[in-house]
């Protein structure tokens, strides 16, 4: 989930979050102990604010979403008077955080692929991630940057074969796949039918990413979160509050 801006082509899966509708100007306390980002939108129609969790040692970011002719302090405004709220985010973002460590700790030696739980096995001289069996032949000293590297060539070729089994049973087609490092989204599909997932996924139990791939192929056909797109999605995946709530609570652990 990296720092590039988030595409506005198309809907993705992360928490909804709370509109905020400005009242008359007022003046301000100071805000700047809460950073946060401001990102324009045309499809925006109200002043919007997000805590986005992030796989990283920050807990979380803040961002304000507003309207194309809304003034700049309208973000100002929304975050002073939506403390509260964000704070209680933010702490939860923090606690969640912590668990994930102590996740990792309780792992050491191991890391999750789907339902499988791979070894590490640490080699003097390589450089690539290798499979064998249910080992992870990996560089010594911080491998992480080739596991990375690793997770997502898997991605490619876990995902895609997904896709294709899905689409091919909704009787739809998308247009082309690319796997990312995304900080506040777990997969995308623009109008034309391009998808973007995140590789973290492979962190994810199966039926978690199974969910995900067709919560994008439902958006295929329906390009919204509209009442209609929920009941098409539960028609195709009954379970999908089951999966969605897991990655509220688990995404942030999602890390190497």
């Amino acid at each position: 989930m990296a720092g590039a801006p988030r595409a506005e082509a198309g809907p993705s899966i992360w928490s909804s979050l709370p509109d905020y509708a400005p009242g008359p100007p007022r003046s301000l306390p100071a805000v700047s102990e809460i950073p946060y980002s401001v990102r324009r939108s045309a499809r925006a129609r109200r002043v919007r604010v997000n805590v986005h969790p992030l796989a990283s040692r920050q807990a979380a970011a803040v961002e304000v979403v507003l309207p194309e002719r809304a003034p700049e302090r309208a973000a100002a405004a929304a975050i002073s008077e939506l403390r509260p709220w964000i704070e209680r985010r933010l702490d939860d973002a923090r606690r969640t955080r912590a668990r994930a460590q102590r996740s990792l700790a309780a792992r050491a030696g191991t890391l999750p692929y789907l339902d499988e739980s791979l070894m590490l096995v640490p080699q003097s001289g390589r450089e690539r991630v290798h499979r064998r069996g249910e080992q992870l032949l990996v560089p010594s000293g911080d491998a992480r940057p080739a596991l990375e590297r690793f997770y997502r060539r898997a991605a490619r070729s876990e995902i895609a074969a997904r896709l294709d089994r899905a689409t091919t049973l909704a009787g739809s087609a998308y247009r082309s796949l690319s796997i990312r490092t995304q900080r506040t989204r777990w997969a995308s599909c623009s109008p034309e039918g391009r998808m973007s997932f995140n590789w973290r996924l492979l962190l994810a139990p199966e039926h978690v990413l199974d969910y995900v791939v067709w919560h994008e192929v439902c958006h295929l056909e329906i390009f919204d979160h509209s009442p209609a797109f929920w009941r098409l999605l539960e028609g195709r995946w009954p379970s999908y509050r089951q999966e969605r709530d897991w990655l509220k609570l688990n995404g942030a652990t999602l890390v190497l």
